[in-house]
């Protein structure tokens, strides 16, 4: 199973997702940072700047810092003048913490408990995969998903899918055609619709 990966291959379909999803961010053309996408919370620059907040944690997480202990550090506006680098200082800081000697078997304490960091990088590269397809939907780029990391993530969510949309950082499953692809299957599981992906009927 994919969601299996030892240290080595996970490492490196976490930095694909994350280079994919900054090539995305670089992508963004000057009019579109306040364009809607499929996160309907969430414009464009709103979607990049929670992904980049999520890097921003990495670090921290990973040295023993706790939730409490970081607190509000990384709230609010976490881009600031220049989204681009502001992204990508976060991300290249996230993926050399991951990527420190033994760092995937340390215990990082999460907002709902501690986890193998192994574990954390897992959610990060997920977190990172179907992000990029809201992303390059919000900008009208192509969002086709790699096969393998589509395969991946769909291995790593499938046994919660009853629970996804309870913990209210889903929408309702949609239901997706019999023998879809991975990455059909993945976004039908969190939520979003892959024919309509902003909500036009």
């Amino acid at each position: 199973m994919a969601a299996h990966l030892d240290g080595p291959a996970l490492l490196a379909l976490h930095a694909r997702a994350l280079e994919h999803f900054g090539d995305l961010v670089r992508a963004v053309p000057d009019d579109a940072w306040q364009a809607p996408t499929p996160c309907t919370d969430w414009t464009v620059r709103q979607l990049v700047g929670h992904l980049t907040s999520e890097q921003l944690w990495v670090p921290d997480l990973l040295a023993g810092a706790t939730v409490a202990e970081i607190g509000d550090r990384f709230d609010g506006d976490v881009l600031g003048a220049d989204s681009v680098a502001a992204w990508t200082a976060a991300a290249d800081a996230a993926r050399a913490a991951f990527a420190e000697p033994g760092a995937l078997e340390r215990t990082v304490q999460l907002s709902y408990g501690a986890r193998r960091a192994a574990g954390y990088a897992r959610e990060m590269t997920v977190d990172a995969v179907v992000h990029a397809w809201d992303l390059a939907q919000g900008i009208g780029a192509d969002a086709t998903i790699d096969p393998a990391a589509a395969e991946f993530a769909l291995a790593e969510l499938a046994p919660q899918a009853d629970g996804l949309a309870a913990s209210g950082l889903f929408a309702d499953p949609v239901p997706v055609p019999a023998g879809a692809d991975a990455a059909t299957r993945l976004l039908g599981l969190v939520g979003r619709d892959p024919a309509h992906p902003l909500g036009r009927r």
